[in-house]
């Protein structure tokens, strides 16, 4: 099985309409890791491009800041994240604000490969947790039984 996985989009539809066309339909199923919205300037349209192709999608932190969930406070985000989320739950449509708020905010098992364990941020805080080191990344191991984690939200391609 090949496994076309997505992460932090932030409604950047040139760079996800790239990428799928470079997968050119050589993957089996798409996983994405969250944050289809943030930042870029389509969010109606990533999310339309996306929701009939996933085969699994977590929320991240910038799904949740749109859909203005109480877990994220935006006042946190820089003032550039922030202006885009509070710009997104102006545009989102109430179908797509509906996609969003159905995906899962815990960490979950694709059944199709129950060897994977996705998240957004980290199995331990899957919202906001950078795991940018060993040392984190360490600390999150004793929180999942999966022997993969696959996790976004850093924007840096690591493997621990």
């Amino acid at each position: 099985m090949r496994v076309l996985i997505l992460s932090d989009i932030h409604a950047n539809l040139v760079a996800l309409e790239s990428v799928l066309a470079a997968a050119r339909q050589q993957y089996d199923i798409i996983w994405c890791l969250g944050d289809i919205v943030g930042y870029g300037p389509r969010p109606n349209e990533c999310i339309e491009l996306l929701r009939d192709q996933l085969d699994m999608c977590v929320m991240g932190n910038h799904d949740r800041a749109a859909l203005g969930l109480p877990s994220v406070d935006v006042e946190d985000f820089n003032p550039h994240a922030r202006r885009a989320v509070l710009w997104t739950r102006e545009q989102l449509t109430e179908s797509n604000r509906a996609y969003l708020a159905q995906l899962p905010d815990t960490p979950v098992c694709p059944e199709v490969a129950n060897q994977f364990l996705l998240t957004h941020a980290s199995p331990r805080e899957p919202v906001l947790e950078y795991v940018l080191t060993p040392t984190i990344a360490m600390e999150n191991f004793s929180v999942f039984d999966e022997p993969i984690c696959l996790l976004g939200h850093t924007h840096k391609p690591v493997v621990y």
